[in-house]
């Protein structure tokens, strides 16, 4: 019974339902994990010292490095792992899985433990001053150095119970964390008066927390997945396939956060006030891409068993019609923090000047956000196909080639605000690409069929 509804949601279910099916519970988990990512930056921000939450904005980017890992190792493995139900191939998958957990949680210690041993250097470099520091020490001890592991696994496990189709489960671990992460910063940070060390301790106890809540999840599958957690089936076999597509997406989340160092290294040199005003805003941007992340997940199932199973027509008709969703998506946002960027700004730290800066921040902010959604779910459709090179290259054009150098030139020709603008660049010049390299990729794949 499992096996027919599986193969209908996959083979047969109309489009538009079959992506809700899988991408509703996705985006609302997507929608609950920024919840927690911006809880930190809230709470802190009721303190009202920009200090600290300039210390929480310097970290985030080498704290989402672990999403580059947890995409790498576990998104990798999730695309991997639909092709190969599409092919028939269920006997193989159990391999693909204990090489996605094990194998990213080796170099993700490995990761923690260069974080720690490299961290006096790094802090400087990702723009400390001395009134920050020994808040961003503290919580990239916390996040990172001690949290590293579990954040990567919990984010693995949840990338290859969607390969199933399993949206729900994976949508409630990350739910279980988030929700979990929310009430505890008060408690800790006020109650404990624990300040920036209780918002990272609360972010590295709730993603511990979600890994156990996914453990539970597999053994309650128990023989419905194919999904193995057991590390007698590590092995090296299918690393090439899981890195060729895993690292197209950890390359867009590594590359995104060194514009992000880049970006707030460059607003250090304007003072704390501009660090803490870009933080906020570039956690109140990720909503709408967070959204969009979701619908990515969602579909990625979807698109990857279609193209193995050569039903090329479906999985275009699911390609355009997720992007479709996400531009609408977006476009709302947009519209709403133009209006409500003021608002939306003073809510996340009374402090006048900051809060004022913020709101002029998102409003150019938020107007390349309809265009980084499609971009992004261009590269992702490339990814679920086992495209890994094609999105690799949109990916490294984008981040790499164009928003680094932009980032400093705007800098040096218009200043501050030219940095803010610089999103919104990169994306109208990529979009033709992107939608070029999208078209050439399907007519090859026509042509071949």
């Amino acid at each position: 019974m499992e096996e027919k509804s599986e193969k209908f949601l996959f083979e047969e279910m109309a489009v538009p339902r079959a992506v809700a099916t899988l991408a509703i519970p996705t985006i609302i988990s997507q929608v609950v994990t920024m919840i927690y990512n911006l809880a930190d930056t809230f709470f802190i921000g009721q303190i009202g010292d920009p200090a600290m939450v300039a210390a929480v904005s310097l970290v985030s980017p080498w704290f989402n490095l672990l999403t580059a890992l947890g995409n790498l190792f576990g998104l990798g493995a999730s695309s991997l792992i639909s092709r190969l139900l599409g092919m028939k191939k269920e006997s193989d998958i159990r391999y693909v899985s204990a090489f996605s957990i094990w194998g990213g949680a080796a170099v993700t210690l490995l990761f923690s433990l260069l974080t720690f041993l490299a961290r006096n250097p790094l802090l400087h470099f990702l723009g400390a001053s001395p009134d920050t520091y020994g808040y961003a020490e503290s919580y990239l001890n916390w996040v990172v150095v001690i949290g590293g592991v579990p954040t990567m696994v919990s984010l693995s496990l949840g990338h290859l119970l969607r390969s199933e189709g399993n949206a729900r489960p994976a949508s409630a671990g990350m739910m279980f964390g988030g929700i979990l992460n929310v009430v505890l910063d008060p408690v800790l940070i006020f109650g404990f008066h624990l300040d920036v060390a209780g918002a990272a301790i609360a972010t590295a106890f709730s993603n511990a927390a979600s890994v156990v809540f996914f453990v539970i999840q597999y053994i309650r599958l128990g023989k419905k997945t194919a999904v193995s957690l057991n590390p007698k089936y590590f092995t090296l076999r299918f690393s090439g396939d899981v890195f060729s597509v895993g690292l197209a997406s950890a390359l867009a989340t590594a590359l995104g956060n060194a514009s992000n160092m880049v970006m707030v290294r460059l607003a250090s040199g304007y003072g704390d006030i501009p660090v803490a005003a870009y933080g906020i805003v570039k956690r109140i941007d990720q909503l709408p891409l967070n959204v969009s992340m979701g619908l990515c997940q969602g579909f990625m199932p979807l698109v990857g068993y279609n193209f193995a199973a050569k039903n090329y027509q479906r999985m275009r008709r699911i390609s355009t019609f997720s992007w479709k969703t996400a531009l609408f998506m977006s476009a709302c946002f947009v519209a709403c923090f133009a209006v409500f960027a003021p608002q939306i700004l003073h809510l996340f730290i009374p402090e006048e000047q900051t809060s004022a800066l913020g709101a002029q921040f998102l409003r150019i902010a938020c107007l390349a956000v309809p265009f980084t959604s499609v971009n992004f779910l261009i590269s992702y459709t490339l990814q679920a196909m086992g495209k890994g090179v094609q999105s690799a290259v949109l990916t490294f054009s984008r981040q790499g080639l164009l928003n680094i150098p932009l980032l400093i030139l705007m800098n040096v020709t218009i200043g501050l605000y030219g940095m803010i603008w610089t999103q919104l660049a990169v994306e109208l010049i990529m979009l033709p690409v992107s939608l070029g390299m999208y078209m050439h990729t399907f007519r090859r794949l026509q042509e071949a069929h």
